[in-house]
């Protein structure tokens, strides 16, 4: 298999860390090669996240260089448009459609909405698939599902290699039993 570029990105607290595993950890069962990495910074303040993964032949470095990620999964659409220049040309970008204003916006009082990101990444070279995580999360009864959402959106693009179905085993052995169904049902809606 050819090597296959993703880019998660969002703010932390949204769940990037756990979708990324549920990658790696899919694509480790279905002896696929993968590496990945993570940049967490300032996290817990709300600060960027970005999680790197390669899967496929040919992958010597979970990093990548800019216009190469065959799918970028953003959280958030401020982060979505940071993180538009690593996506190929043509390449497929998943965002949620809410905002969460920046720590930089909050701490300057600028205001940010989100919208003007959007229109950007409307007129991007980019199969773009916009989702309404608040929406989707409201109707599963809570907000710590958007990740499941965006990763089972991401998925029916069919830019990953394996299906819902081999996503949701892995997954049913990472999180704690009480949110395994919920999980489930959020990654079928995505």
């Amino acid at each position: 298999m050819m090597s296959t570029n993703i880019l998660i990105t969002g703010v932390g607290g949204q769940g990037i860390v756990l979708a990324s595993k549920l990658i790696a950890g899919t694509a480790m069962r279905k002896s696929i090669s993968v590496m990945s990495a993570e940049t967490i910074g300032m996290a817990q303040k709300g600060g960027s996240v970005q999680s790197y993964l390669r899967l496929g032949e040919g992958a010597y470095s979970a990093m990548f260089p800019r216009k190469t990620a065959d799918l970028l999964i953003a959280f958030e659409p401020g982060e979505a448009v940071r993180m538009l220049p690593f996506l190929k040309k043509g390449g497929t970008a998943v965002v949620n459609t809410h905002a969460i204003i920046p720590t930089t916006a909050s701490l300057s009082g600028l205001p940010y909405s989100g919208d003007e990101m959007l229109r950007y990444l409307q007129k991007a070279d980019a199969n773009l698939i916009l989702v309404d995580g608040d929406e989707a999360c409201r109707s599963l009864g809570s907000a710590r599902a958007l990740n499941m959402v965006l990763l089972g959106a991401a998925l029916k693009e069919k830019v990953l290699p394996f299906t819902v179905e081999e996503v949701e085993e892995v997954m049913k052995e990472s999180v704690r039993p009480q949110y395994v169904e919920l999980n489930a049902r959020a990654l079928r809606i995505g």
